[in-house]
């Protein structure tokens, strides 16, 4: 399971820009969806993503310190 949970870590990484704090976060509320999964490393990756990315915008299960923001706004406000 941990080679999945690095799989969605390094996916969602490269989709929103979150801090090492929000990063921490997110990996242990993703081991802790896993944790009642089960299927093959890649399978278990995509339920990992998609959970992370729904609690985006749907608290359910508390939000993140402070919400990622996507790479590409980031990158807008900057310029």
């Amino acid at each position: 399971m941990q080679a999945a949970i690095d799989r969605v870590m390094q996916s969602y990484g490269m989709m929103v820009n979150i801090t090492p704090v929000q990063e921490a976060e997110a990996r242990q509320k993703v081991s802790n969806f896993l944790r009642e999964k089960v299927g093959d490393e890649r399978t278990l990756a995509v339920e990992g993503l998609k959970y992370l990315l729904g609690h985006e915008t749907k608290p359910d299960d508390g939000p993140l310190t402070s919400a990622p923001r996507p790479i590409a706004a980031a990158a807008h406000r900057a310029s």
